[in-house]
């Protein structure tokens, strides 16, 4: 059964979803795909939820640069494969729909089905979308706002270093 807490971030309010000991969901106010049922309201002091505050905070703050929180991911076969690939994104990088496309096997013109997976992405952060950019290395859709992918893209920047 699914239990959620409403939290306050550095980047604003964000809902975090748990189901048994896994973190299911993390949305954003006005996010554009909305979660399931979000189950009982509880305290940001459930274990799971705690730690997901804690580690999201960390990573909020520039001192933690890969979460490790047990994630279940509910979606089709080809949603799971895009989300597989976003995972192993590594901090501080970034890639474009038709690379992550490319990688599956894809042409360039699976790119629009890549950025509809990964605008599905029900755990948003901690399952980099934020890293995905247009081919031209634009910034693109997502759920929490082009002005939040933009600090996050700037939060993991090297020093000096400038990703636009």
């Amino acid at each position: 059964m699914n239990r959620h807490a409403i939290v306050s971030t550095r980047i604003g309010e964000l809902t975090v979803v748990a189901s048994g000991d896994a973190l299911v969901g993390i949305y954003f106010p006005h996010h554009w795909v909305k979660p399931g049922p979000l189950g009982e309201r509880v305290e940001a002091s459930d274990p799971l939820i705690a730690a997901v505050v804690e580690q999201l905070s960390s990573y909020l703050d520039g001192s933690l640069q890969r979460f490790s929180l047990p994630v279940v991911l509910h979606g089709d076969s080809f949603q799971q494969q895009v989300w597989a690939v976003l995972a192993e994104i590594p901090y501080g990088e970034t890639t474009t729909y038709g690379e992550i496309a490319a990688r599956l096997g894809m042409g360039p013109s699976a790119a629009q089905a890549v950025g509809k997976a990964v605008g599905q992405n029900p755990v948003s952060i901690v399952v980099p979308c934020h890293r995905v950019v247009g081919k031209n290395g634009s910034l693109t859709g997502y759920a929490g706002g082009l002005k939040r992918k933009q600090f996050l893209l700037e939060l993991e920047e090297p020093v000096g270093a400038r990703l636009f």
